[in-house]
């Protein structure tokens, strides 16, 4: 671990050092959104905007008792889809992202779901990060979704400057091994949830701020994303 006196000055020795550290704490990386294949981790991952992962994993279980493949979702009535996806907010757009993305599925992709960023991205509800995290975690390809925990991570550890969602993904990108990327986004996500807080670090109180900077005495304000 490196002296408390001074930072560590480089943003690639920052990385390097986030990444082994948080492999430490978290050897093992499960996905936090209940899911069985790809098809229900794509629905979770679309009722996670905007939603805690722990409020969907409440809420799944009763959408996916009644309709658990595209086939099954596309005839499902909308309106019973919003019944039981209300508590995940955004009730609308959700239930006809579910609805809509159900039957393009089944009907230009045979049933499957989509193995590629542009034909993720085309479905009704489904933005760049969600794709990439279908990509990551269900189709084994390297991706770095950026989250709201990732984007203030990356500010607060100096990895990013923090413009856009857009600008922390290729930074993080270019600064982490890309075979480490999909382990590494869940490391990032645990460990921004139970440490570096939104509200419970501000980038000088969690062990790894600490590390990073340790002569920081101001407050790090994450720029809107």
């Amino acid at each position: 671990m490196p002296g408390k006196s001074s930072s560590i000055k480089t943003r690639a020795a920052r990385a390097a050092y986030v990444d082994k550290r948080l492999a430490a704490l978290y050897p093992e990386t499960p996905i936090p959104l209940k899911h069985d294949d790809a098809f229900t981790l794509l629905v979770a991952v679309v009722l996670s905007a905007q939603c805690t992962d722990k409020r969907v994993n409440e809420v799944t279980p009763g959408l996916f008792a009644l309709a658990r493949t595209p086939e099954q979702m596309m005839r499902l009535p909308v309106g019973e889809i919003a019944r039981i996806i209300r508590p995940c907010g955004l009730t609308p757009q959700k239930s006809k992202a579910l609805s809509g993305l159900s039957k393009i599925i089944v009907e230009k992709h045979e049933g499957r779901v989509p193995r590629t960023f542009e034909e993720l991205e085309a479905l009704p509800g489904v933005g760049h990060k969600t794709a990439s995290v279908v990509m990551a975690q269900a189709w084994g390809v390297p991706a770095f979704p950026v989250d709201t925990h990732i984007h203030r991570l990356a500010f607060r550890w100096g990895l990013s400057d923090g413009r856009s969602v857009v600008q922390t993904e290729r930074d993080l990108k270019k600064l982490f091994p890309r075979e480490h990327w999909n382990a590494l986004h869940l490391r990032m996500i645990y460990y921004g949830r139970e440490h570096c807080t939104a509200r419970g670090c501000d980038g000088t109180v969690c062990e790894i701020c600490r590390t990073l900077f340790p002569n920081r005495k101001k407050a790090v304000r994450v720029r809107s994303k």
